[in-house]
């Protein structure tokens, strides 16, 4: 490898010493990583469920199912009157569960069947009272209802019990694009700015053609007539606020940003206002999170769909002032058919003029919303989930007056076919270059990557929810984020190879600015992500995760 420019780490929530390939500063070592544990941080999905042993029904065995002739219930129960079975569930996975059976029984053999609900059986035996605890994955996210019995074949008695249990991970629904909030007009609140320091509540769940119940929902939070630098956080209601930010702004920006957040019990989500003066706060909908099957997540390595200034996807030139083009999207750069949305990475870059892109199924008229917020000359980027219309397509709007270029990067979809549920986390933060007591090396250098494994057993991970901030910016440039190709054994033996520099953005920043933005990771291979600084010049990373796609 290379003893050029490479920051390298381990920084994951599974406690583990960090590495340190060829590192950029003479005699720097790998330093700890932040210990955690990202089970834990999801542990508000492993839901648990109770049926207690008194609502056990305990009968004689059918005749249907015994080879004597059936008892009177009489005689069932007083052969073996103990005879109860209490149930309880636990969420272990995206789509795992484990049920454990606390049998009360007379000394006897017995038989166990685990119906899960989905058609599925596991057996299992026991000798007299005592506990059997069996796991089971489900195809789809959902509720299900396990039946278990215990058949005591010597008594001609059996106990039946129903247990009722909710998967932990949630698939996507599309929805909108739609606007919710927007305190300018009094959309979804009183009309009026959020005061500084202040929250403001909106309501997600039972909010129009959104159930009651969604456990997440995707946002494009935009900040406008801010008079001062601040930031945005947001976070479920009913939950500690973190200390991750979501959207950054400085006085008379017009800056969004998209967020997944998790939304609280009573269907609210929570914008906070972490600048010392008035803001105005717009948010629109694309879609949300619920435990009924729908669309699954696959994650892709960025792979660039549409570039105006080449022409790749789309006519060569910019995109006309008031001008739209469509993309096929279902069937190309490895995105399959069928999809019901794609993740995307948008990037504007030399507009003529300040405004807006919005982005948003074909087959339908443009919506209100915007996407992506930009100024004259600005080059900046914003993550976007967009529905697709019925023909895979999706609509890319310049609503300012003059031309820019579009540059769009997928970076993964959502379809049925896939088995990819979403698990939310509490915000954790994963790195902080400016913080020398867990990082140690300083700011990312330029053409420089940092490698983090969240999972140290990624089986069954297939992506990654993270919010990046860039700032302390020393000069213009963009970080890109990818999965590594090396796997952990590699970085550890020394035969790591330098990845490939990538050439998709997941945000763009100008010197001296603090940018974040929303990164869906692919997990690749191995489990590793790389974090690019694709400037030339140093600048400090901040990785938050929010959560992760799991297929088990």
């Amino acid at each position: 490898m290379s003893a050029a420019a490479i920051v390298a780490a381990s920084v994951g929530f599974i406690p583990s010493a960090a590495h340190a390939a060829d590192p950029v500063k003479p005699g720097t070592h790998g330093v700890s990583a932040p210990a955690g544990d990202l089970k834990k941080a999801a542990a508000s999905n492993f839901k648990s469920f109770t049926s207690p042993a008194d609502r056990t029904v305990r009968q004689s065995i059918p005749a249907a199912g015994n080879k004597a002739a059936a008892a009177p219930q009489a005689q069932a129960a007083a052969d073996n009157p103990t005879l109860a079975v209490g149930l309880q569930g636990k969420g272990t996975s995206a789509h795992g569960v484990e049920v454990t059976s606390t049998i009360t029984s007379a000394p006897a053999a017995l038989d166990i069947t685990i119906a899960w609900g989905d058609g599925t059986e596991t057996k299992a035996t026991a000798q007299g009272s005592g506990q059997v605890a069996r796991q089971h994955s489900y195809a789809e996210v959902g509720q299900y209802t396990v039946t278990v019995t215990v058949v005591d074949a010597a008594n001609n008695t059996q106990a039946v019990n129903q247990l009722g249990v909710v998967t932990p991970g949630s698939d996507f629904t599309p929805y909108g694009p739609t606007r919710l909030l927007d305190t300018r007009s009094g959309i979804g609140v009183p009309k009026g700015k959020v005061a500084g320091y202040g929250t403001t509540r909106l309501k997600v769940g039972g909010n129009g053609g959104i159930p009651a119940g969604v456990t997440a929902v995707v946002l494009n939070v935009t900040v406008t007539n801010a008079n001062s630098a601040g930031h945005v956080t947001a976070y479920p209601s009913g939950g500690a606020r973190p200390i991750s930010s979501n959207v950054n702004f400085v006085a008379g920006q017009t800056v969004p940003n998209l967020v997944i957040v998790p939304v609280g019990e009573d269907g609210y989500v929570e914008l906070y206002n972490g600048g010392w003066d008035w803001i105005d706060v717009i948010a629109d909908v694309t879609g949300y999170f619920s435990h009924k099957a729908s669309s699954g997540y696959n994650p892709l390595a960025p792979v660039r769909a549409v570039d105006t200034r080449d022409g790749t996807g789309t006519a060569q030139g910019q995109l006309a002032g008031q001008g739209t083009f469509s993309v096929q999207m279902a069937g190309r750069n490895g995105v399959w058919k069928g999809i019901s949305a794609v993740a995307l990475n948008v990037t504007v870059t030399n507009p003529k003029e300040a405004g807006h892109l919005t982005v948003f199924p074909s087959g339908q008229a443009a919506p209100s919303t915007s996407s992506v917020n930009f100024t004259a000359g600005q080059t900046i980027a914003n993550s976007v989930i967009v529905p697709v219309g019925a023909d895979g397509k999706i609509n890319v709007r310049n609503g300012a007056w003059a031309g820019t270029d579009v540059i769009v990067d997928v970076v993964g979809f959502y379809t049925n076919e896939s088995s990819g549920a979403f698990m939310p986390t509490a915000p954790g933060r994963m790195l902080d270059t400016r913080d020398d007591a867990n990082w140690g090396y300083g700011p990312l250098e330029g053409r420089g990557y940092v490698y983090m494994r969240p999972f140290t057993n990624p089986v069954g991970v297939t992506g990654f929810v993270f919010n990046t901030t860039v700032t302390n910016t020393r000069g213009d440039g963009f970080l890109s984020v990818t999965p590594d190709p090396n796997s952990w054994d590699q970085y550890d033996n020394g035969t790591a190879v330098w990845p490939e520099e990538p050439t998709a953005s997941a945000l763009n920043w100008t010197v001296g600015k603090t940018v974040p933005n929303l990164v869906q990771a692919s997990a690749g291979t191995h489990g590793i992500v790389d974090f690019w600084n694709m400037g030339w010049d140093d600048a400090d990373l901040i990785v938050d995760i929010f959560g992760y796609y799991d297929t088990l």
